[in-house]
Order: C-alpha cells, then sequence, then structure tokens
C-alpha cells in the first residue's frame, strides 16, 4: 500500500523572492513520499515557475492580513488551514528554528507527531518513516508514523533536490487566525548581513576552519571561492575572535549535511562532529594523525595545511576552477 493522498510543503523564499535551496529539497521529499499531489503553502508572493519545476501540482498563497510570516503561531495557523483545506496527512517543511516551532505548534493542534532534523523520509506500508540523529550524533534514529499526521522538518542539504515539473496552480487561502498569532507584532526586523556566498546551512560544500588555521582563514576563504562554498568554524575559532559566532557550527553552532565537508586544522572534537558528521563526503585536513576527525573522514591528509592547502588550490585553478 503506498499513499496516495495530499502532502503539504511548507516553503520560504529569500529576500529576492526565489525559492530557497532547502524548499526545493522539502518539495523533492514530499514527492518521493506519495503517489498523490504534493501542494505547496506560500506566506508570501510565491516564486511559482520554481515550485512548478520541483513538483508542486497547487500553490496556496496564505493571506496574513498583515501578520508577520517570521512568527511560528501565524505560520502554524496558515498550515493548519492548509492542511486540512486538501486534506493532507503530512506536512514538510524546512528544519530551521521556525520550522522547528511550526512542527511542535501543529503537533500540539492536530495531535500529530513532530520529527525535526531529518536526513531521510521514506514510505513504507503506507506509513512514513524518517531517520534524524540523535544522542549527539552517535546514533541514527528510524521512526515510523501510525495513525497521527506526520509532520517533518528536513535538516537543509540533508537531501539532493531534484525537478520534476508539475503545473502549480496557484490559489488564495482563507486562514482564521488563533490568539496566539494575534498576541505579538514585529516592530522592525534587520536582514542578516550577507557575504556575498551561500549560507552555511544550505551550501553543498562547506570548508571549516579550526584551530589550525592559527587564526588565518585566507586558505579556507580561497579555497571555498575555488569552490562555490561556504565558510563555517570550529567552536575554539569562534571563541578567539578569528570569524562571526554565525560561522560556527557544532553543538553550539549550526548543523549541517553538505555534499562536501572540507576541515581544515579541524580535530573533530564530538561537540564540533554533532554538527556535521551526516556530510555525505568529509574531506579532513590535519597536523595530528591521531586526531578523531579521521575516524570519520573519507579522505585525510596528515599534514600542514599551510603547505597542503595552497597545492590543492594550485591543481583546481589549473583544472579550471573559480573561472567565470
Amino acid at each position: 500500500m503506498t499513499l496516495t493522498t495530499p502532502i503539504l510543503a511548507l516553503v520560504d523564499h529569500d529576500e529576492a523572492g526565489a525559492l530557497t535551496a532547502p524548499s526545493a529539497q522539502v518539495l523533492t521529499a514530499a514527492r518521493s513520499l506519495t503517489s498523490g499531489p504534493v501542494v505547496a503553502l506560500a506566506l508570501d508572493t510565491p516564486d511559482t515557475d520554481a515550485l512548478a519545476r520541483y513538483g508542486a501540482a497547487r500553490v496556496l498563497v496564505a493571506d496574513l492580513g498583515g501578520r508577520s510570516p517570521r512568527l511560528s503561531a501565524v505560520v502554524a495557523d496558515a498550515a493548519q488551514a492548509a492542511m486540512q483545506a486538501v486534506g493532507a496527512e503530512a506536512l514538510l517543511c524546512v528544519s530551521h528554528y521556525l520550522g522547528r516551532e511550526v512542527a511542535a505548534r501543529l503537533a500540539v493542534a492536530l495531535g500529530g507527531a513532530p520529527i525535526v532534523d531529518v536526513t531521510r523520509a521514506w514510505e513504507e506500508n503506507g506509513n512514513i518513516h524518517a531517520s534524524k540523529p540523535a544522542l549527539a550524533g552517535a546514533w541514527e534514529t528510524s521512526i515510523h508514523v501510525e495513525d497521527a499526521p506526520a509532520i517533518l522538518a528536513i535538516r537543509p542539504s540533508a537531501i539532493e533536490e531534484t525537478e520534476a515539473p508539475a503545473d502549480a496552480n496557484v490559489e488564495a487561502l482563507t486562514v482564521d487566525f488563533s490568539a496566539a498569532a494575534d498576541a505579538v507584532t514585529v516592530v522592525s526586523s534587520t536582514p542578516q548581513e550577507r557575504t556575498g556566498r551561500m549560507p552555511l546551512t544550505e551550501a553543498r560544500t562547506v570548508i571549516v576552519g579550526g584551530r589550525g588555521l592559527e587564526g588565518d582563514f585566507s586558505p579556507a576563504e580561497e579555497l571555498a571561492d575555488l569552490l562555490d562554498a561556504a565558510v563555517g568554524a570550529t567552536r575554539v575559532a569562534t571563541d578567539e575572535g578569528w570569524v562571526s559566532r554565525s560561522l560556527q557550527v557544532g553543538q553550539t553552532g549550526v548543523s549541517i549535511s553538505p555534499n562536501l565537508y572540507i576541515g581544515l586544522g579541524v580535530s573533530g572534537a564530538i561537540h564540533h562532529t554533532v554538527g556535521m558528521q551526516s556530510s555525505r563526503h568529509i574531506v579532513a585536513v590535519c597536523d595530528d594523525p591521531d586526531a578523531p576527525i579521521f575516524e570519520i573522514a573519507d579522505f585525510g591528509v596528515v599534514g600542514d595545511l599551510f603547505e597542503v592547502v595552497p597545492q590543492a588550490i594550485e591543481v583546481l585553478r589549473r583544472e579550471g576552477y573559480g573561472q567565470a
């Protein structure tokens, strides 16, 4: 038995109005779970072309009545109205701070089963299954949902987005908002400063610098520019003030699941690896042959990164990387 009911995908758009990469991944995951239609819920003017490209058969645009889409109560009310309107038995969203809050609110309102930081989702015998890291990344837990709406928050970059063109018919959605949604008003907000690189949680390739860089992040930045990658850091690098705290990867920073992780001077302490070990391919350059990072690395280089990285950059330039 396979699912034939609609699945709702709560999607995000960036400041320019374009569908975000993690939302494309959410749509891809939703398509894999049902033979029925995938319905996208947008909270602002939708990127209809992109939504159609990634398989949204319908696009519901919620009328927020001037309320802020940054408030989880507002978004949860809109998502609940959308699920009821289309008869969806599952909702997928991005596992960022807002997505996790919305998943929790929906679970309470619908008696559903919220699963966040999902790295894989599949359908089996009519039930939705998901896997996610647990216990500081030491275990991977598999969960399946029975007799309750499944609410899955997908970790960015954990799933490779694929295209499957659909019609993406746009419809307006009327929402009855709760007292909680009207209890808070956003007075002002400031967008996070952009560096010109991909956001850390959305990048397919991430270069992370650790203590071994000794405060000089130029090798990491140059390598990132060649590979169109994001730059991250370990806790010690941010504690020392070498880079912004927003770049910290790990238990007290952000969690990432890129296609390619390259650690430069990263030892691999557990508080760091918990935030990156679901990366598909892990490369480590470290001068300590006993560093824990080599236990999880797919490819490791024991050596002085200030000798190894310039050689790698030279080869990449020779192969045409970084050329417009």
